[in-house]
């Protein structure tokens, strides 16, 4: 799966941190927030769309993310992400995907 590099040129002022309020999600080797449904990384002095490209699904998922499940819950555009062992796991179909 691979993440396309895609400025997001409205960000505007707002600097993504630890006290910013926006949930930070480790995704590889960096840190993405989550804004207005989507996600950002901080790349070379600018904020970048972190989004994957493709469909990876999940091998081997036996766990049903629900609202009572522990793991959080993120807004991703039209549907919800859980935090799930440092990665994002989104319901499709009969099975959960990466994301």
């Amino acid at each position: 799966m691979t993440t396309l590099h895609q400025e997001h040129a409205s960000h505007g002022t707002h600097t993504h941190g630890p006290d910013c309020g926006h949930t930070a999600v480790h995704h590889g080797d960096h840190l993405d927030y989550v804004h207005d449904g989507h996600l950002h990384r901080e790349h070379q002095g600018h904020w970048d769309e972190c989004e994957p490209s493709g469909h990876t699904a999940h091998e081997a998922h036996p766990h049903e993310h629900h609202d009572e499940c522990g793991h959080a819950r993120v807004q991703h555009g039209d549907h919800v992400d859980y935090l799930h062992d440092g990665h994002r796991h989104a319901e499709h179909g009969d099975h959960w995907d990466e994301h």
